[in-house]
């Protein structure tokens, strides 16, 4: 298989975001309680991490709770807090190593005081790193995330800070919590889910679909890169005509 890293820039990624998905039906077909799918999903962050940092990647996004997640048994909540909490404090290390800089998008009210200190510190002490942007999506929601945008939109305009003729696209994406960053190029969703699940609805507008059966706490660094090479074939055409040849065939992965 054809190593990413070799790829042109223009055929890699910028950003990649990922939809987490298969942690529970990946630990009940283990015979285990779903929190161990959680656990074990943690692996494979760390595996595809490692593996941006190595081919290049700008940013990658991860859906880590969504807005709608508090829905599920608190158990279940009490011990994905914990799992967070953990990686922050333990990854600190790794993250250094790679260079990597932390942030975070969603709401923060409603979040444990104790993982929001532990995400302030990682992020304070990865601020001045200068390779991939690692962000954490925590209690987000893109409706509730375009809303909110919307309401600032209306607060300036009506204090006179806003000219409404001048609200363009480029505009409304400066009011959104990914302001600043690149859209996402590549969309990846594990477990076979075919939905968007709320996920950055205005970021990926133009962004690539990429679907794999692969349950989460399996996935890592070798199907991150079949994702990016199949990335690399597609002629990216933003409604014009094709401009570039496509990259070789990736070679199937077991």
């Amino acid at each position: 298989m054809t190593d990413p890293k070799v790829l042109p820039p223009e055929q890699r990624p910028r950003h990649v975001a990922i939809i987490m998905d298969g942690n529970g039906r990946w630990a009940e077909a283990q015979g285990l309680p779903r929190i161990f799918g959680h656990r074990s999903g943690i692996r494979s962050v760390r595996s595809v991490v490692e593996e941006g940092c190595r081919i290049g990647l700008e940013q990658m996004t991860l859906y880590c709770f969504s807005s709608e997640n508090w829905k599920r048994p608190n158990r279940e909540l009490r011990f994905l807090f914990r799992l967070l909490r953990h990686f922050l404090i333990v990854e600190r290390s790794e993250l250094m190593e790679q260079n990597v800089r932390l942030a975070m998008i969603g709401r923060r009210e409603g979040l444990p005081p104790d993982v929001l200190d532990e995400f302030d510190r990682t992020a304070a002490m990865t601020a001045s790193n200068t390779g991939m942007t690692l962000c954490l999506a925590v209690n987000y929601g893109a409706r509730a995330e375009i809303a909110e945008a919307a309401r600032r939109i209306a607060r300036d305009a009506a204090a006179g800070r806003l000219d409404p003729e001048q609200i363009d696209e480029a505009a409304f994406s400066g009011y959104l919590a990914t302001a600043g960053m690149p859209d996402p190029d590549l969309l990846i969703r594990t477990a076979g889910e075919l939905r968007l699940s709320n996920y950055l609805l205005w970021q990926i507008s133009y962004a690539e679909l990429y679907i794999t059966e692969v349950l989460w706490p399996d996935f890592r660094a070798e199907h991150l890169q079949r994702a990016v090479l199949d990335y690399a074939r597609r002629q990216r055409k933003f409604g014009g005509l094709p401009g570039r040849a496509p990259a070789p065939e990736p070679t199937p992965i077991g």
